[in-house]
């Protein structure tokens, strides 16, 4: 048997994250963000041959509407890739950013190819959370044990509250400091690495002249974080799920638009195009939960990848924990007992924004790019995902 080969990451870079569904990519196509991405993803790695990318694989949660008709070919083509690079989108709802980059590496590791592309890109301004058109089978709602696929995802995120006991006080605490971590990491630049700026542009009808007015910014920090935000500010907020809840709008992750992008490659292609490894892909797992506590996911993921890459949770220098909710996210910390200094250093989704489906490769550029610049061995990416699942992703530092 051959013995597997390493996957390395030698580029990721994200596009700042927008709010939705009337922030700053209100109008912007999310194949488009997905094409700024891999263009930002390529100018990193100047020494590679475009032509030498034999697939780009992409997550997106919601692939309907205009993220619909395999987003990622779509988005190859766009970046101006050449024609020979395929292109797969996938879909594992919060997790299919992370699952792209797991499977770019797997390819590279059993010899299939030396050069891939993982990316996700997401826009929930314009395709609605649920979609475009849901649809669940009867099944769903005629036998109880089925009942819990449909819940929404607040509803999940109160069931966790209750059964793991997470305060509504704990929850606004810890979307408080996810805030203040996010705009303390934007002033000092923490970022900068990872960021791509991007170029917006609008193009409105000028009724009064008949033409089309064309306007152009450049965005380069995430939408979402507030510093006007505040424990009294968060506590006079109105539970959304249930009436009797403490899951709110502020203690939730945001909607979100986004894009990002990794390189992954093998040993052969480091030498070949003398390029320089970021970080190596080390292991993935994914395990299932039931669908109604959803968010405790990560729970049983961590444990499974730390298990398959022969490493313990002490020696994750850096933990990248999705902040679908406040109470998941604190039910995960406490089960596991993480060390909260390490979870989400710069914040997380509560305020930098949830993407869906990009999440995952956002997260991933983030870890890479911090692993280096604070000089720490491994780092994680994790995340609970719908109808019931936990996905988790370690990396190494090179």
């Amino acid at each position: 048997m051959t013995a597997l080969q390493q996957a390395y990451i030698v580029a990721a870079t994200r596009t700042p994250i927008g709010k939705a569904p009337r922030g700053m990519y209100s109008h912007t196509r999310p194949d488009e963000l997905l094409a700024k991405a891999i263009q930002g993803v390529m100018a990193q790695a100047p020494n590679l041959d475009p032509a030498a990318i034999e697939d780009a694989i992409v997550g997106c949660a919601i692939p309907e509407g205009p993220q619909g008709l395999n987003v990622a070919r779509v988005g190859a083509l766009l970046a101006g890739l050449p024609q020979s690079v395929g292109g797969v989108t996938v879909n594992r709802f919060c997790a299919s950013g992370l699952t792209a980059v797991a499977m770019a590496a797997d390819r590279i590791r059993v010899g299939e190819a030396d050069v891939m592309l993982a990316c996700g890109t997401e826009s929930m301004s314009l395709v609605p959370t649920m979609g475009i058109n849901t649809s669940f089978s009867p099944d769903v709602y005629l036998k109880e044990e089925n009942i819990g696929i449909a819940y929404g995802m607040g509803s999940t995120a109160e069931q966790v509250a209750q059964r793991w006991k997470i305060s509504r006080e704990d929850q606004d605490a810890f979307a408080l400091r996810s805030h203040q971590r996010a705009l303390a990491a934007q002033q000092s630049g923490e970022f900068a690495d990872e960021m791509l700026p991007v170029e917006i542009v609008r193009r409105v009808p000028d009724l009064a002249t008949g033409e089309v007015r064309e306007t152009r910014r450049t965005v380069t920090l995430d939408e979402g974080p507030r510093a006007d935000t505040s424990l009294e500010a968060l506590a006079r907020l109105r539970p959304v799920f249930a009436a009797r809840g403490s899951v709110t709008a502020g203690n939730s992750s945001q909607t979100s638009d986004g894009a990002g992008a990794l390189l992954v490659v093998s040993e052969r292609a480091l030498k070949e195009h003398n390029l320089t490894p970021l970080a190596r892909f080390v292991s993935f797992a994914v395990r299932g939960v039931p669908p109604e506590i959803m968010g405790i996911g990560p729970k049983e993921a961590i444990p499974a990848a730390l298990k398959k890459a022969g490493l313990t949770l002490d020696q994750m220098g850096w933990i990248e924990l999705n902040e679908a909710f406040a109470a998941q996210s604190l039910a995960v910390i406490r089960d596991l007992g993480l060390n909260e200094d390490v979870v989400n250093p710069l914040g997380g989704a509560i305020a930098l924004g949830h993407p869906l489906g990009a999440t995952g490769a956002i997260r991933s550029a983030t870890t890479v790019h911090a692993l280096r610049r604070r000089q720490l061995q491994y780092g994680m990416v994790t995340m609970c995902v719908g109808t019931g699942m936990g996905a988790a992703g370690i990396f190494e530092r090179c």
